[in-house]
Parts: structure tokens; sequence; C-alpha cells
């Protein structure tokens, strides 16, 4: 009888677990930058020389 318990109370803690996985949530709300503005935080990465030497600039006199 003890096994019987055992078993079901397993059960319906496992069935209790997948109810409330499946119950919705809410979703944050995407923000769209405006037009014409650079998204802050967004640069690429590995685009800018940084920490390099600037290119010699070559003038023909």
């Amino acid at each position: 009888m003890l096994k019987f318990g055992i078993v079901g109370i397993a059960s319906l803690a496992l069935v209790g677990t997948a109810v409330a996985a499946d119950l919705p949530r809410p979703q944050p709300v995407v923000q769209t930058a405006p037009v014409g503005k650079w998204p802050v935080g967004k640069t690429p990465v590995g685009k800018y020389p940084i920490g390099k030497a600037p290119a010699p600039v070559v003038t023909k006199g």
C-alpha cells in the first residue's frame, strides 16, 4: 500500500510540474530603434582598429 502512495504522489508531482511548465509567461516587449539613430551597444566587434596604429598617409607631390 505504501508503494502505491509513493507512486501516486510522484506521478502527481510530475504532472504538476509539466502543467506548470506549459503555463504562459509574459514576454518582454521588443523595442524598435528609432529611424536614423545608431543602436546603442550594437557596434560590430572587430570592425574598428582599436589599439592599432593608423595607416600612414601617402601623398604624391
